[in-house]
């Protein structure tokens, strides 16, 4: 599904460049500004792509480091509303003990990664993206210096 998007995303951004050259082709004022204007787009489009798929991989990278090494949050046995959702206030309860380990130890990326996903159970969307972001980071430093130099 995601490379239907990517392709049919990738078409339209050719479509919108096509039509941004007949714009500035047309040599009016009011074209040319408009087709430059058009021009934009798709390259904020392909970067827009670029850094969504690129983030997307990643986070599915730790996400198997960390069930191959146990350490994924285990939600199973949480109540979950009609929606699916998990309860509030298991979210919260669940929050507090990943919140404690990560401040334990803020500078592992296990950690980190952990309370993002708390973050996420628990509806702040913004501060996961965050904390995702962070372990990310953690992860990558972590790799560089195990790399034998």
């Amino acid at each position: 599904m995601i490379g239907f998007l990517v392709v049919a995303l990738v078409v339209y951004f050719g479509i919108l460049g096509w039509r941004a050259f007949d714009l500035i082709a047309s040599g009016t004022v009011a074209g040319i500004g408009v087709g430059i204007g058009v021009l934009i787009l798709p390259f904020i489009g392909a970067w827009l792509i670029f850094a969504t798929l690129r983030a997307g991989i990643e986070h599915q990278r730790l996400a198997r480091v960390m069930a191959e090494e146990g350490r994924e949050l285990d939600v199973s046995e949480l109540p979950r509303r009609a929606s699916g959702r998990i309860e509030r206030d298991a979210a919260d309860e669940l929050f507090a003990t990943v919140k404690a380990e990560w401040e334990a130890d803020p500078t592992d990326w296990h950690n980190t990664y952990r309370i993002a996903r708390a973050y996420d159970y628990a509806g702040d969307r913004s501060r996961a993206r965050e904390m995702m972001r962070r372990a990310v980071t953690q992860y990558k430093e972590e790799q560089q210096r195990e790399e034998p130099q």
